[in-house]
């Protein structure tokens, strides 16, 4: 059997224990046609076993991505109920130049709104397309300093501006000289466990961090008609940026797929480190750094013959894709470089999916009516669940907006409009359904 052919009639099993270099199904095919029948039965019952292990691992990693985002969420929420300076609008961002009065009909609302929403669409696209077309052309030190000063800015000015806005809103005294070290241990460790290396749940807490201090400035600073409509907006255009042939986010992706480099980790949650032990302009040098010159040959060879066969956006049984708006996210399962380093498998969400969904939820919140708040909460958790089985299905990058904030939308309007003026009706008048 030539060495195409046996790649080919491989490609309906999958083992993950394998090394990464030689297919596992290769290797699993090999083997089973030279064991007597006994052995393949052996080999059956291991096939069961990992089958098993494998929606166990599933199933952990949907917990792995519903935990940091609810955690988000609540604390969004309980920021907003507790402090009053990010649920009032007396500062408007530069993005959204029409502002919203109580005096103003439905009609001029929705027309600024819609102005707003085009103008926040337009800077959204614009960069994304520049950090694709930064990414295609290997310009990694432009993209490193571009989330370096960004992240820069959350964990230090915002993170001290949150700080001091909590204090005051609580009476809590504390002297100027220990905020500032606080907020600077803070800012220099976030910025060493996002853009260098730190442990995983010191990296996943900075994240969280950044996507709740974001989700807080977009909610104190765009007016609510404005920020209902952009939650529908960036849902759409998730759909069009992940999916079609031209969409940025789409092109990004592939363009990993094709260099076998991850993306930035300012940019993604992992639920696993996603750290290179080789730099990225390295490519796919470094994945066979260990082996001799013959072995990389016939590696690469390999790896030639299953990619002709396999669909274009294909992943192993261990790595899962899920889009982001912006900024942009991707998930890649990285090679095993030394024993130290962890693996790179599991499912990524990128920080806007975080952010989006904060935002819907803390808009809730200021509206006082916790059963908004637990239905937007509970509709989000839902579309996230229901996209990650569609996920489990397609293993391909998927947008992970659309289906959490059509939930979230239909959720928090039927509850705010309907069932709680019901259910209000009903203690008012002191019926029991």
């Amino acid at each position: 059997m030539s060495r195409r052919d046996s790649t080919n009639s491989s490609l309906s099993g999958a083992s993950t224990d394998e090394p990464l270099l030689i297919p596992a199904e290769q290797q699993s095919l090999v083997h089973n046609e030279a064991r007597p029948s006994t052995q393949r039965q052996t080999a059956t019952d291991q096939e069961r076993a990992e089958m098993i292990a494998e929606l166990k691992y599933g199933a952990e990693s949907v917990l792995s991505l519903v935990k940091p985002v609810s955690f988000t969420m609540i604390v969004v929420i309980a920021t907003i109920r507790s402090v009053a300076y990010f649920s009032t609008h007396n500062t408007q961002m530069a993005y959204a130049p029409m502002r919203e009065t109580d005096d103003e009909s439905a009609g001029d609302r929705f027309s600024g709104a819609l102005i707003n929403v085009l103008i926040i669409l337009c800077v959204l696209i614009t960069m994304t397309f520049l950090l694709v077309l930064l990414y295609k052309y290997r310009c990694y030190r432009a993209i490193h300093g571009w989330l370096l000063v960004s992240s820069v800015l959350l964990l230090f000015f915002f993170s001290g501006l949150y700080l001091f806005e909590v204090l005051d809103a609580h009476n809590l005294p504390l002297d100027w000289f220990t905020a500032a070290m606080l907020v600077w241990n803070f800012g220099c460790g976030g910025v060493m466990a996002i853009h260098w290396k730190g442990p995983l749940m010191m990296q996943q807490g900075y994240l969280v961090t950044i996507s709740g201090l974001m989700a807080l400035i977009l909610i104190k600073n765009l007016p609510d008609w404005t920020t209902w409509m952009l939650l529908a907006m960036v849902a759409v255009y998730d759909l069009f940026a992940v999916l079609c042939p031209g969409g940025p986010l789409k092109m990004l992706v592939e363009t990993a797929q094709e260099r076998d480099e991850p993306l930035f980790p300012a940019l993604i949650y992992s639920s696993t480190m996603i750290w290179m032990a080789v730099g990225m302009a390295g490519g796919s040098a470094g994945k066979y750094q260990k082996l001799g010159e013959d072995e990389v040959e016939e590696a690469e060879q390999e790896s030639r013959d299953v990619d002709s066969f396999a669909p274009a956006d294909h992943t192993t049984n261990n790595e899962a894709y899920v889009a982001m708006t912006s900024p942009v996210r991707d998930a890649q399962q990285q090679p095993e470089y030394d024993e130290e380093e962890e693996d790179a498998g599991g499912i990524k969400l990128g920080l806007g999916d975080f952010i989006f969904y904060s935002v819907l939820v803390g808009k809730a919140a200021t509206t006082g009516d916790y059963g908004t708040i637990a239905a937007c909460y509970v509709a989000i958790i839902i579309g996230l669940v229901c996209t990650l089985f569609i996920l489990s299905v397609f293993q391909k990058a998927l947008p992970a907006l659309p289906i959490s904030i059509a939930f979230g939308l239909v959720f928090y309007f039927a509850t705010s409009a309907i069932i709680s003026p019901c259910f209000a009706q009903l203690a008012l008048r002191q019926t029991f359904v």
